[in-house]
């Protein structure tokens, strides 16, 4: 551990050069400040502000539920308790589907709250959005494959691109959204071949979620990883406090497990 107290901030430049050198990246859901501090000095390189807090930390079903308001509170939190890793936060459901300036607005507000990159899910219909933001400087990670928000129009948690038709529109999604200015992609319930030939064809990282250990990095949802989360445990994911003398020991755990693709293993991905 005692490495990290002296690492350089993880900047958008530094992911770049991660994925160009094949150094897995390791992402981690956050949503406070003393979990921020925690999961810096265990050598998280992204913390993300997931609309997960919807369900983690506010007890709901989904994520539909969560507010602008409730992300930017989130981010703060996080932003305050961390020194060098990578802030990306979430924007909601209906945060960035109204209209584009809307959107733009709210960027804007997780921006000034503290991240340094937002996320939101969908394809080609919103690269005109990725597009705007890239031009007033606000770096965007795209979300493709399962897509949480959409649960209702997709009738439950499917693996998505499992067909020849599906692999394609992923492929074209992630050259699109890449072309119109993307910084990251991230796949969530994708075969893990797909993912990874995927990753090889983009110049821009990927992180992966039931995807696969050939994404340039991967991330989990803290509370799962901590074997707290109540309900039905994903596929994807691993209880890292098993083993672990301590929460600061199975974040370094996760944390090592990604960086020697010890994870995920095939029995963690699709």
């Amino acid at each position: 551990m005692e490495e990290n107290k002296t690492r350089k901030p993880v900047k958008l430049g530094t992911l770049r050069k991660m994925h160009q050198e094949g150094e897995p990246i390791v992402m981690l859901t956050c949503y406070d400040a003393t979990f921020a501090a925690l999961e810096d000095e265990a050598g998280v390189d992204i913390m993300l502000i997931g609309d997960s807090l919807g369900m983690t930390i506010q007890g709901h079903g989904t994520t539909i539920p969560v507010s602008i308001d409730d992300m930017a509170y989130h981010t703060a939190c996080v932003a305050r308790g961390n020194k060098n890793a990578f802030v990306l936060a979430d924007m909601n459901f209906g945060s960035y589907l109204v209209n584009e300036d809307e959107a733009v607005r709210n960027a804007v507000k997780l921006m000034k709250a503290g991240a340094n990159m937002v996320k939101f899910e969908g394809g080609l219909e919103v690269c005109p959005l990725v597009g705007r933001l890239k031009q007033i400087g606000i770096p965007v990670c795209a979300h493709i494959g399962f897509t949480p928000q959409s649960v209702n129009a997709i009738g439950g948690y499917y693996v998505q691109g499992k067909t020849a038709s599906g692999e394609e529109k992923l492929y074209q999604e992630a050259m699109a959204l890449q072309e119109a200015g993307a910084d990251m992609v991230l796949f969530e319930m994708v075969p893990a071949g797909i993912a990874s030939k995927i990753t090889k064809e983009l110049r821009i990282p990927t992180i992966g979620i039931g995807a696969g250990v050939g994404t340039s990095g991967q991330v989990l949802v803290l509370q799962d990883i901590l074997g707290i989360f109540p309900g039905r445990k994903p596929k994807f994911s691993k209880n890292f406090m098993e083993g672990a003398s301590s929460i600061q020991q199975a974040v370094a755990n996760y944390v090592q497990a990604v960086k020697s693709r010890q994870f995920p293993t095939d029995q963690h991905s699709f």
